[in-house]
């Protein structure tokens, strides 16, 4: 007759608790012991943070001061949609903020009508705290200017549309 052995639980509960204390003072995700024959590993599990993705901010346009008569207010010039925006108007190279005069309270390099050559300087783009002047590519005739004084704008908007 052959009789079990009573089976001993050779792993001590102290020790694993010990372990997992350590990985939470620690902020470990797993530890592991070996001792002869013993072998501990301990691992708590991670949630991840979900990946959130921001789309760019959009920038509301200031509210218009409020009009004594109607019959006095301007007709407002809607901005043109990005599907009519000419093909070939003028991208900002780079994001940043967009000047449209050299310093406040300068005359703006350009207007909506003015002949230009190329080469002459349309606007200035902001980046890092540096100037950065845009120049025309062409010769042409400013037809719109699509961005107002101090708006940012992201690499590829575009900025002058020329007739």
């Amino acid at each position: 007759m052959t009789t079990a052995k009573p089976t001993v639980d050779p792993i001590d509960p102290k020790l694993v608790r010990k372990l997992a204390d350590i990985l939470k003072e620690t902020e470990l995700t797993e530890i592991e012991v070996e001792q002869g024959d013993l072998k501990i590993r301990v691992a708590r599990q991670l949630t991840a943070a979900a990946n959130v993705t921001y789309a760019p901010a959009s920038y509301a346009a200031p509210a218009p001061a409020p009009v004594a008569a109607p019959a006095a207010a301007a007709p407002v010039e809607a901005a043109p949609a990005p599907a009519a925006v000419a093909a070939d108007a003028i991208k900002s190279p780079m994001v940043g903020t967009v000047y449209l005069a050299a310093q406040p309270g300068s005359p703006p390099f350009i207007k909506v009508g003015d002949r230009v050559k190329q080469g002459q300087t349309l606007l200035i783009v902001e980046a890092m705290k540096t100037m950065n002047p845009i120049p025309s590519p062409r010769e042409g005739v400013v037809a719109q200017i699509l961005v107002t004084d101090s708006q940012p704008v992201e690499f590829g908007e575009p900025l002058v549309v020329f007739e």
